[in-house]
């Protein structure tokens, strides 16, 4: 088992603030990364994650660390004036094809907005934003929607397929954290220990989609 984050996950990795670019290569220990796996065991000191790669990280538990509970909604639950956060494909066209969608809780609303590259797949983009507009997705992809996003200093057009994935989330609780569960973590490595700020989870195997 390994007890340092990686260098291959710190490269792939996307720093937590808003806007921030994808990494080109490997950033020091230092820097906050990303990542989505399966718990393999948790206690009240440590929490060892399989990444989506197979390999294993070992990631120290403070107190602190926050625990938000993933779960799915609808696609008509996506509403105009909703605030989410979707993580999509550039399209030839200039708009984006959605990979997953995020309805931010009212509370939530603000968060990272913005347009920018992220990690979920190669060249993949993240668009946090307010839905201006929706209508019914193009004859190609029938059954979804098309939503206008707008936040500040820009706008996009997204496609939302209907078997994409529309999730939100809520304050999550301890039994979210056992093994098998599917998992996104928000981890710094602090004092030469990786550890664990912030872990999205969910429940009876759920995977985060982002």
């Amino acid at each position: 088992m390994r007890s340092r984050i990686s260098p291959v996950l710190l490269a792939s990795a996307i720093l937590l603030g808003a806007g921030a670019p994808v990494l080109a290569s490997a950033q020091a220990a230092s820097d906050p990364v990303r990542i989505r796996g399966t718990i393999v065991r948790v206690d009240a000191k440590t929490l060892v994650v399989q990444d989506r790669g197979g390999e294993v990280v070992s990631l120290a538990r403070p107190a602190d660390m926050t625990v938000s509970e993933v779960y799915p909604i609808k696609l008509s639950d996506i509403k105009q004036g909703s605030f989410i956060g979707t993580a999509a494909m550039p399209q030839a066209d200039g708009t984006q094809k959605a990979l997953e969608v995020v309805v931010f809780p009212e509370a939530a609303r603000g968060t990272g907005e913005g347009h920018r590259p992220w990690d979920l797949l190669p060249q993949s983009t993240m668009t946090n934003a307010t839905v201006a507009d929706l209508a019914a997705a193009p004859k190609s992809v029938r059954g979804g929607q098309q939503l206008r996003l707008t936040y500040k200093g820009g706008e996009k057009t997204v496609v939302v397929p209907p078997d994409v994935p529309v999730v939100t989330f809520r304050p999550g609780t301890e039994s979210l954290l056992v093994p098998g569960a599917k998992v996104l973590v928000n981890a710094q490595e602090k004092n030469g220990t990786p550890t664990a700020l912030r872990v999205t989870a969910g429940r009876n195997g759920f995977a985060p989609p982002m």
